[in-house]
């Protein structure tokens, strides 16, 4: 089997938007710290789909893909001819090579994922068979933008009713304004229930400290990103301070190699990771964190409205959530996909995510529905 061509494909909703962000200064800090206000959105929302066809009429397709008109040229020129089951090949190839095609870190991950989807056609097996499977379904965490202390315990009550037990806040106002509040969320939820908090880039390393001893005492699982991840080495005097697992490498996790230095160095205890940047990229974040004693965790739903990291996830046992972003019901995330053609974006059951049985990621497209909103193909 063969490579014949990579097909970039623009589609644009009828009625959905983008929403766009205005930087804000957050009130009420000794010093200058910023957060962001949605706008109101008027740019018709769009999506692509990246297509990986071969001479045996078998295509890998991933959506959305942010793989750029430049991207994909680079894709052609390496990779058509090429064989798709020449994966880790092609893998080491494009990655090694990424600082002489001048493309960032990460930057060919959908195209990786098509060739698992490939790979999986042609066995007839789903993704999750592949790599092996270690657990049928993976715990789920709801979470959303900052919201009011009721705000936040109406959303946990929302996700109670699908059965999800585990809540990360999103929090923006600094140290001193967080820790009654993540004081009256344990109290409100009880003992029983799993919380985590991500201030994004919102503390100083004396907040980060104190916040993060006061989770300890509060029992949370996890902090995520409290400081800008620029600064290793307050990073590396956080973890050695607290013992509270520290998440960093969110917007480093697109690059392995700086991901794995954070990890040794000693500046995160825990790795972030995406499917957007590749499955094969993914499996070797998770089994390095594994051999260091410690967990990958996935970032926001991955490739195809959540069937990439339902399958990842379902196959790494160094892992602890799904991060379901928004969520007010179990079928969001179908409801989602199903906007644009995909009618098999999984569903939340329990409390738990798992990926389709059918072969490659699973995915099955309304394809007249993504014929009626294509406006580009490349």
């Amino acid at each position: 089997m063969k490579i014949t061509d990579i097909k970039r494909r623009t589609l644009q909703h009828p009625t959905l938007t983008q929403p766009t962000y205005r930087l804000k200064q957050v009130p009420g800090l000794r010093r200058i710290q910023y957060t962001h206000i949605p706008l109101s959105a008027a740019t018709p929302a769009q999506m692509q789909i990246l297509d990986v066809e071969t001479d045996e009429g078998i295509t890998g397709r991933i959506a959305p893909t942010s793989i750029t008109n430049h991207q994909l040229d680079i894709l052609k020129i390496h990779a058509v001819g090429e064989s798709p089951f020449a994966r880790e090949r092609l893998f080491q190839m494009l990655h090694k090579g990424t600082r002489w095609v001048y493309q960032e870190p990460g930057w060919f991950g959908e195209f990786d994922n098509c060739l698992w989807d490939i790979a999986g056609k042609a066995a007839g097996l789903p993704v999750y068979a592949l790599i092996g499977r270690v657990r049928d379904r993976l715990p789920v965490y709801l979470t959303d933008h900052e919201l009011t202390p009721r705000g936040y315990l109406d959303h946990i009550e929302r996700g109670r009713t699908f059965g999800v037990n585990a809540y990360k806040l999103h929090t923006y106002r600094g140290g001193k304004a967080d820790i009654p509040l993540l004081t009256d969320i344990r109290k409100e939820v009880g003992d029983d229930y799993d919380l985590l908090n991500d201030p994004v880039c919102s503390y100083n390393l004396r907040e980060a400290i104190e916040v993060g001893r006061a989770m300890e005492e509060l029992d949370y699982v996890w902090l995520e990103e409290p400081m800008h991840e620029q600064k290793m080495n307050q990073y590396q005097e956080l973890c050695r301070t607290l013992t509270i697992p520290i998440m960093a490498t969110e917007r480093l996790c697109h690059d392995m190699d700086l991901s794995a230095q954070w990890l040794i160095h000693g500046a995160t205890d825990r790795l972030r990771a995406r499917t957007n940047h590749g499955l094969t990229q993914v499996l070797k974040l998770a089994r390095f964190a594994e051999l260091h004693g410690t967990n990958v965790e996935f970032h926001g739903p991955g490739s195809l409205y959540g069937l990439g990291h339902a399958h990842a996830g379902c196959c790494i046992d160094n892992t602890d959530f799904f991060e379901f972003f928004g969520g007010s019901g179990p079928r969001d995330l179908r409801t989602e996909g199903e906007e644009w053609g995909l009618l098999t974006a999984p569903l939340i059951e329990d409390g738990r995510i798992a990926p389709p049985d059918g072969p490659g990621w699973g995915a099955v497209w309304d394809e007249d529905r993504v014929r009626s909103l294509t406006v580009a193909t490349d």
